[in-house]
């Protein structure tokens, strides 16, 4: 099932994220999310790729997440839509059976776990054969205007900030990747690999900061009037008018202005926020 550029523009219509927007039309272009296909979200976090496959697909999801409060935003988030479940669980010890999914996506997960090989090696269990997992990580090589801080800490002093607001790439992140790291764990893991991507060199300075440090968290505190909060929110994307008054409007049109030059998959050695591989199991 092939999800066209007008759909995945309108359902990333609201997100300040340059490198997310990337990985959304990545993970439509691997996972194939037909009706009768079962696809696990693994970590899905708050629940935002299920909304969104969810509003161009019937199949079948299941939304895998181990932290109590984000799992309950989303429930809240995908309340109402048909045959999504969620479950609390590790990545280690998934309670599902051999053989289980047709798709797996696991986005920006990771680089929060120990042993990324083992976490690998129970996405391939799941898998069912000649099914895809569709990889994200932030790239080790990611471009300075990402996030200053971390970068002239890594350059001047060989340290980083790994929690708090000036966190940045960094935010409760056990490593980031180079091509070499992530392409020897999934080979590790017994899975083989189709596709790689790396994407979005060009940025807003500080973007990450003020899309993480200070957006998310002044969105979820409910701090931001009703119509910047829609145009904020990943979840509202059919219900912002995209009127450039609105100030959260006007900033997305700002950086969709410094994205514009950024390739979906740029040249090796070429500084990006993420790396991606596509592999299947056989």
């Amino acid at each position: 099932m092939t999800i066209d550029q007008a759909t995945i523009q309108r359902l990333t219509r609201n997100e300040a994220d340059m490198a997310f927007k990337k990985r959304v039309q990545t993970i439509f272009e691997w996972i194939d999310v037909s009706a009768d296909r079962t696809i696990l979200d693994c970590a899905c976090g708050r629940g935002f790729y299920l909304k969104m496959i969810r509003s161009v697909s019937q199949c079948k999801l299941v939304g895998l997440e181990l932290d109590e409060e984000i799992i309950e935003k989303a429930r809240r988030n995908i309340a109402g839509l048909p045959d999504i479940s969620l479950t609390r669980a590790n990545i280690y010890e998934q309670p599902f059976d051999d053989n289980s999914f047709d798709g797996v996506l696991l986005s920006e997960i990771l680089e929060h776990i120990d042993d990324d090989v083992r976490g690998l090696r129970e996405v391939k269990r799941v898998l069912k054969p000649g099914g895809v997992v569709a990889i994200t990580v932030p790239n080790a090589n990611y471009p300075f205007w990402w996030d200053p801080i971390n970068k002239t800490l890594e350059g001047l002093f060989d340290t980083h900030i790994q929690h708090g607001v000036l966190a940045g790439i960094w935010a409760n992140h056990v490593r980031l990747y180079t091509r070499e790291q992530l392409r020897r764990a999934v080979l590790d893991a017994g899975l083989i690999i189709e596709e790689e991507r790396s994407f979005t060199h060009y940025c807003f300075p500080f973007i990450h900061n003020l899309v993480y440090g200070l957006g998310k968290e002044a969105l979820e505190a409910g701090l931001l009037p009703k119509n910047m909060a829609k145009a904020a929110d990943r979840t509202t994307f059919d219900e912002n008018d995209g009127n450039l008054f609105n100030p959260i409007n006007l900033g997305l049109a700002v950086f969709n202005w410094f994205d514009r030059p950024n390739a979906m998959n740029e040249a090796p050695g070429v500084s990006t926020v993420n790396l991606c591989i596509k592999a299947r199991k056989l």
